[in-house]
């Protein structure tokens, strides 16, 4: 069911004054944030005098900034309140012209977290791999800063008995059959790459957005912020990308992105989608969660 901008904005914690909006309240996540940000949209009165330059008028509202605030909201809750979590990641991409299965991850995540602009907690990733049969029993791990730069990962099965390996997480061998580097996953990663994409778009025409409510991701009500562009033009990567938002968390636990259509009438075609289930947040990750040395992980077993 779609609904207006003003009513999805109130239920997100966002209330609308003046033509769009004046001021984004962050909404209560995990835990709370306890900041606000303020924006003032009010045209102001220009005069001009001879000590006084002309001010430049200010822009016009674009139809994705309120889809902005929102993300900013979201990555304001990770970073303020979240610092690690698990889940259970689903994915699957289109790599050229082929739609791969869908790979079904648990995976251990804990935040960068910077003190005086220096990293006190580096960003780690754990990743075990759960299906399908070709990548049951990898497991993968990173942090930032360690194994210069590279993540170790074994695969399973009788593959494990080719040992663990460190890769470099962009180079030729890690980046087959995938379309982001490994060091791009997670919550943080995603809103950060939602910001950035809305913000290179906006520079290049307007655009359709939506706000969809009454979606469940694995039975949790979410609300949709739905993003169209009609024609592939610019720098647009997607025909439509929708963002599933926790209506409780207030982050989002799915992306979908799909192409145009191959011909006129046809549907578009799956580009990409990432969806986080079973989210458990702050659980107290410590660095053996991240060690490949863990006795719990396979990285130095041979069968």
């Amino acid at each position: 069911m779609k609904i207006s901008l003003n009513r999805f904005v109130a239920l997100a914690g966002v209330t609308v004054l003046s033509s769009l909006y004046s001021q984004v309240g962050i909404a209560q996540g995990p835990t709370q944030p306890g900041q606000t940000a303020e924006r003032n949209l009010n045209e102001p009165v220009y005069r001009v005098s001879k000590n006084q330059p002309v001010q430049p008028a200010p822009q016009a509202p674009h139809s994705l900034d309120p889809a902005i605030a929102i993300a900013h909201q979201g990555l304001a809750i990770v970073q303020e309140n979240i610092q690690d979590y698990t889940a259970k990641l689903i994915k699957r991409e289109r790599i050229e012209e082929t739609l791969g299965e869908h790979e079904y991850m648990f995976i251990k995540v804990r935040n960068r977290k910077l003190d005086n602009g220096n990293i006190a907690v580096p960003f780690s990733v754990y990743v075990a791999f759960l299906k399908p049969v070709a990548v049951k029993g990898r497991e993968v791990v990173f942090v930032e800063n360690k194994n210069q730069g590279k993540f170790f990962v074994h695969e399973g099965g009788m593959k494990r008995m080719l040992g663990t390996h460190s890769l470099e997480p962009t180079g030729w061998l890690a980046m087959q059959g995938q379309r982001y580097p490994l060091t791009d996953i997670g919550i943080e990663n995603l809103v950060s790459k939602l910001i950035d994409r809305g913000e290179r778009d906006k520079r290049h025409g307007e655009c359709s957005v939506q706000f969809l409510e009454g979606a469940k991701v694995n039975n949790r009500p979410c609300t949709v912020v739905q993003v169209e562009h009609p024609e592939k033009v610019g720098p647009y990567d997607f025909h439509i990308a929708q963002v599933f938002l926790d209506n409780e968390y207030r982050i989002p636990v799915r992306y979908a992105a799909y192409t145009w259509p191959k011909a006129p009438g046809q549907p578009p075609e799956v580009l990409e989608e990432y969806t986080y289930q079973d989210i458990k947040f702050n659980v107290g990750l410590t660095d053996a969660d991240f060690d490949p040395n863990n006795p719990e992980y396979g990285f130095h077993k041979k069968n």
